[in-house]
């Protein structure tokens, strides 16, 4: 059983979405809460599986919270769920390690967007990847290998070491070293800071 901590300042989203986790037979609301204190204080006593948390919230915001509990706690998922489609709060909360982040009208995709954290993806709707990621030709990065750059492109759309392998036809391991190789060559410390920094290479 998967166990979910869900933080936001609108106290029938929190009903919303508990209602939703819940009807999930291998998930579980522990703890639900109305602030970025909150997300903090609950993640420290119950360690959740994930943190389903809004984006925006007063005094303090989500990111805010979420770079206190990142902190401390390296291992930490944390899903953002908001109605603001902002570039700024999304490369905010790659550049943290955050896992995801999905708009709340997007109510069918918050269960697939819980597994697919669960399963180790980094999880965008797609509004937002049309946002940070339009449509058009891959970035080359002209220091990188051709290789390096479809492997790079591959991880900043979320894709995972055997779904790139089978793309480019290469071994999982091949491509586990390609990522590790990209990580070290950019002095990055994961597939996230990969992918903020692809992001930030766009044309």
């Amino acid at each position: 059983m998967k166990e979910l901590v869900i933080i936001d300042d609108d106290y029938l989203v929190v009903q919303a979405l508990e209602t939703i986790v819940n009807s999930k037979e291998n998930l579980t609301v522990v703890a639900t809460g109305h602030s970025g204190q909150d997300a903090i204080d609950l993640y420290q006593k119950h360690q959740p599986d994930l943190l389903l948390m809004d984006i925006r919230m007063e005094p303090m915001s989500g990111i805010e919270a979420a770079a206190d509990i990142l902190e401390e706690h390296k291992e930490a998922k944390i899903l953002f769920i908001t109605t603001f489609q902002d570039d700024d709060y999304i490369t905010k909360a790659m550049a943290l390690g955050c896992r995801g982040y999905i708009l709340k009208q997007n109510i069918k995709g918050i269960l697939p967007a819980i597994e697919a954290v669960e399963n180790g993806h980094l999880v965008f709707d797609s509004q937002i990847i049309q946002s940070i990621h339009p449509k058009k030709e891959a970035q080359v990065i002209e220091h990188l290998t051709e290789r390096e750059n479809q492997v790079l492109h591959l991880v900043a759309d979320g894709l995972n070491n055997k779904e790139i392998a089978d793309i480019l036809f290469l071994s999982e391991g091949t491509v586990r070293n390609y990522v590790s190789a990209l990580m070290d060559k950019l002095g990055l410390r994961d597939r996230t800071q990969l992918a903020v920094y692809y992001y930030k290479h766009q044309s």
